[in-house]
This record gives C-alpha cells, sequence and structure tokens, in this order.
C-alpha cells in the first residue's frame, strides 16, 4: 500500500501537518505506523480517514464528526449508524419544525385565517424541556431573555406552557440550533406574536432552510467519504 507522509495529507486539505497529527491524537484517524527513526508513516486509509473526519464536520458538527471517527476506528460500525441515525432524525424534526412555524406565520399574518382547532393540553416547564430534549433551565434562559412568557398556576405559582407558548418555544429550539444570539431570537418570537413587520423574521426562517439544504447535501456528501473510510477499515464488512 502506498504510504504517505503527514504533509501529503495536509496539503489535500489546506491544514497543517500539526492538525493533522492532532486529529490522530484525538482518535479521528488510525493510529500510524512509525519508521525506525520515528516519523509517522500514513496510508490510504489514513487519507480516507481524513477525508471522511472533514466531510462529517459540516453534516453533523466538529464534536459528533469526532465521535463518528473514534467509532469507526474502534470498530463500533453500529454504533457509527446511530449516531448517523439521531442525525438524520433531528434534521427531520428540524424540517417539520420549520415547517410548523411557517404555517404559524401564515395564520398570524393572515387576516382569514381559518379557526384553529382547541389547545391542547398546557405543559409543565418539565414536560416542554422533555419533548425539546432541553433543560428546564434552558427553558427558564428563554423567559429571562423574553422569548418565553408563560402563566403562572394561580394556586402553585407553577409556569404553564400553552400552545402559543409550544410554538415560541420550538421556534427558538431551532433558531438556537442555527446559531441566533437570544436577543435576535427574542426578536423574531415578538413579531410572531404581533404579526407585524415580518421581514425579519422571513429572512430568519429562509435563512435556516438554506442551513437545513447546506446540512443535508453535506450528510449526502459525508456518507459517500464514510462508506470509502469504512471499506478500507474493513475491507471484509
Amino acid at each position: 500500500m502506498r504510504t504517505l507522509r503527514p504533509h501529503d495529507l495536509a496539503r489535500e486539505h489546506g491544514i497543517s501537518t500539526q492538525a493533522v497529527r492532532n486529529y490522530e491524537r484525538d482518535g479521528f484517524l488510525p493510529p500510524a505506523e512509525r519508521t525506525a527513526s520515528g516519523y509517522r508513516v500514513y496510508t490510504e486509509a489514513h487519507a480516507a480517514a481524513l477525508r471522511a473526519f472533514l466531510a462529517l464536520i459540516p453534516a453533523y458538527g466538529h464534536a459528533t464528526a469526532g465521535q463518528l471517527m473514534n467509532a469507526v476506528n474502534r470498530g463500533e460500525i453500529d454504533q457509527v449508524l446511530k449516531i448517523i441515525d439521531r442525525g438524520h432524525a433531528q434534521l427531520l424534526r428540524d424540517r417539520e419544525t420549520l415547517a410548523a412555524v411557517r404555517t404559524a406565520v401564515d395564520h398570524l399574518t393572515s387576516e382569514t385565517a381559518p379557526a384553529e382547532s382547541p389547545d391542547p393540553e398546557p405543559r409543565t416547564v418539565g414536560e416542554l424541556a422533555h419533548q425539546l430534549q432541553v433543560t428546564p433551565a434552558t427553558l427558564r434562559n428563554w423567559e429571562d431573555a423574553g422569548i418565553l412568557t408563560p402563566a403562572r398556576d394561580p394556586m402553585t405559582g407553577y409556569r404553564i406552557f400553552q400552545a402559543s407558548d409550544v410554538r415560541d418555544a420550538e421556534l427558538a429550539h431551532l433558531l438556537r440550533r442555527g446559531g441566533y444570539p437570544l436577543d435576535r431570537i427574542s426578536t423574531v418570537v415578538h413579531q410572531i406574536r404581533t404579526a407585524g413587520g415580518t421581514d425579519t423574521l422571513a429572512r430568519a426562517l429562509t435563512d435556516w432552510q438554506r442551513k437545513l439544504t447546506e446540512r443535508g447535501l453535506a450528510m449526502l456528501h459525508s456518507a459517500t467519504q464514510l462508506s470509502h473510510c469504512l471499506d478500507l477499515h474493513d475491507p471484509d464488512r
């Protein structure tokens, strides 16, 4: 098998040789063999692993890409597939949430909006946090930022999240994952509540739609690179 130097791998991606060594140290690349004088010897399997890792970052994020490559190099194929499944499930949930937010905005901005179905049962802070897979403290932070305005149970003083609060929380969760700061999310949510001046809201939703499309395409590209990496890692797979 053709051997490669750290410089060869680094040059292909415009990164430093130290970055290549760091990726190996962190388990993103398979361990390299050494020459008698201590120099690393890489192969096409290392080059494929590096291509896969760098392709996975825009698809799943740096941390998840690292988890995937560590699982690959440990031979934990089921764990690799589980992580990928989780990423695709999150992308689908984001798409569904975006569609729901667009529908909510259409209803709020339409002068002839159809009558809505009765509100579902109100949720507690714990129930809503579980639904969104965030912590109750996160919801309280969003409340402090003006994103959420739940009512309080007059008897217990506990927060009560109605259907509109759930919608606002879903939108906040969506935009938070898109990298939006809390103050901007607060502005967007306020515009939904008031149903006025929707230019900022439209731009935010269009921008997030673009990010979802880019992430989906990145997942497709990374799947090709990862499959090739797995073939080299375990030819008998």
